[in-house]
């Protein structure tokens, strides 16, 4: 009884953790304030308005946490360490647990003391600030951490400290809005006008619940005070007046770029109203790009239009915003991976952002020095030089294809994996290059537009058979192994096989190899040639002589005084269906011409039939394709 009452106790522990979890999710207004309460329920066991916090080891960046970071315990790639800090808002009391007492209600002056912004207090006093911030008013104070003064440039400090206060007042007044505003009323892609000059600051407010406000990130929020409202941010914020463009137009490190924005027509878009994020290269990421690439690029309309929107993402992120890696879309359509490894803020997983943040009034820019070039800028040796398909670059190179693969024609490459050419040799053979012509298809292709039992003709002339699988797609022998390549006037499907073309019918490639002499006689006898060279779609799980061999002498000789024995088991190793290895999972049945189905798995890229392995896969006819074996296949044992 006490061991059902403990088990009742721990599942009804479980559903009050997860109702709360629920209750409170309902309740949470912003994404900021769903983070803030996970923090909260993680905290809760330390006592009353502690929140969880997550601190990268190495820094003094600390957020609260969400449930995925919770349990990764990483962010940005690097090991947090759970800390257990005084919710906004409240403080300790000694000789209490947790979190018991609110701060005290006092002005936004003392307010900044309290919550530890002592250098925003100093320069707030010194810039003749302190009066407006104790008196009257409802008012909202961005209010720089202590660590974000300190990390300002010696020269920008001491400009604003020295000319006479005016322009520290300036400063500190473009960190003020004149009303009362919580993290509830920071909205994403809100503007509100500051208090110097009216000029607006910019909230982003992201789904992970990093809050920001011209790409400053919020790291205490909603510190009330009786004048107004104390937000602290993590680095002192500057007017923006310009947009992207501008921005563009003067600076000398952009000036190929500036050129290329141009020359694609895309001045207006960065000029107008907008929220994008502009990863833009230096003039160093332009010249590291071979110059005929350039050339090419840059004198191809749509090809730059399509390289720049590449560069160009939909929304607005600042860099703060970011704690894990994440698709985002661009202008292209396609998605850049935008991450973080540290303190370095990554794209497609390269650190090669060297300057963040660089905020205008319709988007941000972040520096790169490396060109991002999209698929639909490439032509098909540039797609196939950078992948996973190198050692059939080259081999094309070698083979003299090389015009196909440069120019404008509206072809697909298919292109063999590496891994593909392990044990082959790469000898330039004459047969090679008409191997290869072979694997260049004359009209431009998507996988997606394949269909079963479609042709497609080859440069060789040869026609390729289309086959269609429940988890595959092949051509031939050859199976598609990832996404297509799509280029600026060619496609590349990557394939998983060199590809072999069919040379005749099964009958044929038989008599071809001496492996299978004795089945060729066996065949012969059991009168099943004419069944081999007809038109089909078998798949022959064809007995090497070594299996033959295998066989007791006398069991070998009866059987071959029995012709119709003798065509039930070879019946039994051909299916009624076309299947090659790439096509074969776990647990895939094959219907043989005769008895029981048979029973195909893998294991470590060996392809099995009833647990025999075949020693040899996707040997090609025009009427199917055998698979060698060494032992004589025999129907599995029925539990």
């Amino acid at each position: 009884l006490a061991y059902f009452m403990q088990l009742g106790l721990r599942r009804l522990t479980w559903f009050a953790l997860a109702f709360t979890l629920i209750a409170t999710g309902f309740a949470a207004k912003t994404p900021y304030q769903a983070v803030l309460q996970h923090s909260r329920i993680r905290g809760r066991s330390h006592g009353p308005n502690v929140c969880a916090m997550q601190n990268i080891q190495g820094s003094d960046k600390k957020y609260f946490t969400n449930c995925k970071q919770w349990y990764h315990r990483k962010i940005c790639g690097k090991p947090t360490v759970v800390t257990y800090e005084c919710c906004p808002g409240y403080e300790k009391v000694t000789g209490e647990k947790g979190c018991p007492a609110a701060l005290p209600l006092v002005n936004i002056y003392k307010t900044l003391g309290v919550i530890g912004a002592t250098t925003t207090k100093m320069y707030s006093e010194r810039a003749n600030l302190q009066e407006e911030i104790e008196g009257p008013g409802s008012f909202t104070f961005f209010a720089p951490s202590n660590e974000a003064w300190a990390a300002l440039p010696t020269e920008i400090l001491d400009a604003l400290v020295s000319n006479v206060n005016i322009e520290l007042l300036n400063a500190l007044h473009y960190h003020m809005i004149n009303k009362r505003l919580t993290s509830d009323d920071l909205k994403h892609g809100a503007s509100f006008p500051s208090m110097y000059q009216d000029l607006n600051v910019h909230i982003q407010h992201y789904s992970n619940g990093v809050v920001t406000v011209n790409c400053a990130r919020l790291v205490k929020t909603d510190q009330h005070a009786t004048n107004g409202i104390v937000h602290v941010v993590d680095r002192v914020i500057t007017a923006i007046t310009n947009n992207v463009n501008s921005l563009i137009d003067t600076d000398d490190d952009l000036d190929t770029l500036r050129t290329a924005v141009a020359a694609a027509g895309l001045t207006s878009l960065l000029e107008n109203e907008g929220s994008y994020t502009i990863f833009a290269p230096t003039n160093e990421a332009f010249e590291k790009i071979p110059p005929e690439t350039l050339t090419r690029i840059l004198g191809d309309p749509l090809a730059l239009k399509d390289l720049l929107n590449y560069h160009i993402l939909k929304s607005l992120h600042c860099s703060e915003s970011i704690v894990a890696g994440t698709p985002m879309e661009t202008l292209q359509g396609t998605v850049l991976e935008v991450g973080c490894d540290g303190e370095e803020m990554t794209i497609n997983g390269k650190a090669i952002v060297t300057q963040r943040d660089k905020l205008g009034t319709n988007g941000v820019i972040h520096y790169i020095n490396e060109l991002l070039i999209p698929d639909s800028a490439k032509t098909l040796m540039e797609l196939a030089e950078g992948s996973v398909v190198t050692t059939a670059s080259k081999l094309f190179k070698d083979a003299g294809l090389t015009d196909h693969l440069i120019g404008s024609e509206a072809v697909t490459l298919l292109a063999p994996l590496n891994d593909a050419f392990k044990d082959k040799s790469l000898a330039m053979t004459p047969d090679m290059k008409k191997l290869l012509r072979n694997h260049i298809l004359k009209e431009r292709f998507s996988s997606k537009n394949l269909y079963h039992g479609q042709e497609l003709e080859t440069l060789g002339g040869v026609k390729l058979r289309v086959f269609v699988f429940r988890n595959s797609l092949c051509i031939e022998n050859a199976c598609i192994a990832a996404d297509d390549k799509n280029g600026r006037f060619a496609n590349m499907f990557i394939i998983n096989k060199l590809l072999t073309p069919p040379m005749g019918t099964v009958m044929d490639l038989l008599k071809a190899d001496d492996r299978f002499s004795t089945l060729v006689g066996i065949i012969q006898r059991a009168g099943l040639t004419e069944l081999l060279n007809k038109k089909g779609t078998y798949t022959f799980f064809a007995p090497t002589n070594a299996a033959f061999s295998a066989m007791p002498p006398a069991d070998l000789s009866k059987l071959m005084r029995n012709p119709k024995e003798l065509a039930n088991l070879l019946k039994y190793h051909i299916g009624e269906e076309f299947l090659v290895s790439g096509a074969v999972t776990s647990h895939t049945r094959v219907t043989p011409l005769t008895g029981d189905k048979l029973e195909l798995g893998t294991r470590n890229t060996t392809v099995y039939v009833n647990r025999v392995p075949v020693v040899e896969a996707d040997l090609m006819a025009t009427n199917g394709v055998v698979h060698a074996v060494d032992v004589i296949v025999k129907p599995l044992r029925k539990p």
